[in-house]
This record gives structure tokens, C-alpha cells and sequence, in this order.
């Protein structure tokens, strides 16, 4: 399995191929947990934030683009 850091590298180069499976592990090492599940979205939040994806694979370029955006929040 390929480490969080290189998932990360994978979603700057290539956001149209990131599987789900790949993001979860990204949010859950920045500290956000699966909330509720309801339909075919997932809610993951941090207690501060909240971030609700579609469980599709791969996942579209927007959704690997909000994720980064939250990953530069919390590094700053």
C-alpha cells in the first residue's frame, strides 16, 4: 500500500485517477473520521470541518481538489 505522502503526490499529478479507498486514508491521517453515511455520500469531519464525498472510483478532479485544499489548510 502506497504511503500517505505518495497518495498526496498522486492527487497533485493525476486527480482523475485517485480510487476512494486512497482518500479515506488521506483524511483519516489529517485527523478526520467517517461521520454518516446517506445514500451514496460519505460525511467525514474533523469537528471543525466537514468534507461529503461520493463513493464512486475514481473520484472527480473537484473532489481531489477541495481535499487538497483542506490538506494545505490544516499544514499551515
Amino acid at each position: 500500500m502506497p504511503s500517505v505522502e505518495k497518495i498526496i503526490e498522486k492527487m497533485k499529478r493525476q486527480p482523475h485517477s485517485v480510487q476512494f479507498s486512497d482518500v479515506e486514508r488521506v483524511l483519516a491521517a489529517y485527523g478526520y473520521a467517517f461521520e454518516r453515511l446517506k445514500g451514496s455520500h460519505r460525511r467525514y469531519g474533523n469537528g471543525k470541518t466537514h468534507i461529503t464525498l461520493p463513493k464512486q472510483n475514481p473520484l472527480k478532479a473537484a473532489c481531489i481538489s477541495a481535499i487538497l485544499d483542506i490538506i494545505e489548510e490544516a499544514e499551515a
